[in-house]
């Protein structure tokens, strides 16, 4: 019989974020069991809780290492043909390109009902995401197109309106959504920045439209 290959732990944990990531774009996050998971990894059960407190757990983490393989904060950086605002959208549009990435966040939306992973992903956006939205919008009152006085405090609000707008935190049906969804873009055309215009509004409804539970749609 042939020896089990010996892994170092990073590798075992980046194996089993990568089978995780293949069962949940396959078969989908509820399907896929902590089970389904190790099978694919090529490791006992006990491993995964080695690595992971849950399966809940484990989501959260591969969304945070998808963002980090693909980000658009980076891709648009040195995109010096664009100002501020036009990398904010560029952004916007990079992230909605993301299918992958788009699948498990709409996936993961159930999840945040655990008051700890919210926490936890309150927390890391407000760490990760708060600077990235600091620096553009500086850049776009620098140069005119972002004009606003309220900089530091949109780059605070716009990763907690993420939250604001998941319906396993704040409850809606898919209209109501769109509406709240259409508030938040007034207030903050209101505040200097102007994100979504025609058919990227459109497109950005439509995913909202997918974040609402199937009874509610």
């Amino acid at each position: 019989m042939a020896r089990p290959v010996k892994k170092e732990p990073e590798e075992w944990r980046a194996g089993i974020l990568d089978a995780a990531r293949e069962l949940f774009l396959s078969k989908g996050y509820d399907n896929t069991s902590v089970a389904d998971i190790m099978n694919l990894a090529g490791g006992a059960k006990g491993m995964f809780y080695r690595f992971f407190e849950s399966k809940e757990g484990l989501m959260q983490e591969l969304g945070n290492r998808m963002f980090f393989e693909n980000n658009p904060f980076e891709k648009v950086r040195e995109r010096s043909d664009l100002n501020g605002l036009e990398k904010i959208r560029e952004l916007l549009a990079l992230n909605h390109a993301d299918t992958r990435r788009e699948n498990i966040n709409v996936q993961a939306v159930p999840v945040l009902k655990d008051p700890r992973i919210l926490a936890a992903a309150v927390e890391a956006n407000r760490r990760v995401l708060t600077p990235l939205w600091l620096e553009l919008l500086e850049e776009g009152r620098r140069d005119g197109s972002v004009p606003t006085e309220y900089t530091r405090e949109l780059s605070e609000l716009l990763p907690l309106a993420n939250f604001w707008l998941m319906p396993s935190v704040f409850p809606a049906s898919r209209e109501e959504l769109r509406h709240k969804y259409r508030f938040l873009m007034e207030v903050l055309a209101a505040m200097g920045l102007k994100l979504l215009e025609g058919d990227m509004m459109d497109e950005a409804e439509e995913f909202l439209g997918n974040l609402a539970p199937e009874e509610e749609k």
